[in-house]
């Protein structure tokens, strides 16, 4: 296992820190302060993420019917993490966690505790290397490659730096699921700031000061390519199968797409 580096942000405890979350040291702050002070409401952003993944979970386990869980970029736990939620409904949902946190994979393995009927695993891998993902024998162990697999990539794709740099990945992940998996994404955009936001937050990638690399509607939807969309396609999280009566903030508050689709 890689050691902790407590003096580089790391995404995962800043967006922790953006949930009220308590796992976090002081380069985490200050990296969510910075973003925060540009760009006000991404604390809204990161809880519409967290309550997205909460729905299209109980989308896939219920509707879908989908019984396996290969979630990348897991993050640190909070509340209805992917197997809490999935096993709510169908408590024998087997899920295999992933992320490149030292600090995740022990939170993980203290709190991500599965139902007697399931199975819950955690691997430390990249997301950049989806080969040692597939083949790592955790994953092989506890999730059956010849049975549908939901594939959560939520907040994560946008690590990848690099135009066209995530659809490989996708491709890569996708094609060694079998028919009948789902893919969930959501992904950091500047399509809905205005163009000095557009251009201070594409200075702050230039000079190295974020390692969000957003990605316009185009691109996004081409990580969907060859799969068939499930209503309505691709939106903010907010807009995607929300709760009856539950505040729509405007586009510009959350800033990130999302789309979940079936591979045919």
């Amino acid at each position: 296992m890689d050691e902790l580096d407590t003096t580089v942000a790391h995404p995962a405890r800043r967006y922790n820190y953006w949930l009220g979350g308590k796992d976090h040291f002081a380069a985490d702050r200050e990296s969510g302060d910075q973003l925060e002070a540009l760009f006000p409401k991404v604390r809204l952003g990161a809880i519409a993420n967290r309550a997205l993944l909460r729905r299209a979970v109980g989308f896939l386990a219920g509707e879908a019917g989908i019984r396996q869980f290969l979630d990348i970029g897991t993050g640190l736990p909070t509340a209805d993490n992917t197997h809490e939620v999935a096993q709510r409904i169908a408590p024998d949902s087997r899920i295999v966690y992933v992320d490149n946190d030292p600090m995740v994979m022990v939170h993980a393995r203290a709190l991500l505790t599965s139902s007697p009927q399931g199975r819950t695993a955690y691997i430390e891998a990249d997301l950049n290397e989806p080969g040692k993902i597939l083949a790592d024998p955790v994953v092989r162990d506890t999730l059956d490659f010849t049975q549908p697999i939901g594939l959560m990539l939520i907040a994560v794709l946008h690590f990848v730096r690099g135009h066209g740099a995530a659809k490989p990945i996708v491709r890569e992940l996708m094609d060694a699921l079998p028919r009948g998996s789902y893919l969930v994404a959501t992904h950091a955009t500047s399509d809905f700031g205005t163009p000095e936001q557009q251009r201070l937050y594409q200075q702050l990638i230039d000079e190295g000061k974020s390692d969000v690399w957003t990605r316009p509607k185009d691109e996004f939807a081409e990580l969907f390519e060859g799969l068939e969309l499930v209503e309505p396609g691709i939106a903010p999280p907010s807009e995607w199968r929300p709760e009856p009566g539950a505040d729509i903030p405007a586009r510009s508050d959350i800033n990130v797409w999302t789309a979940t689709a079936r591979k045919p």
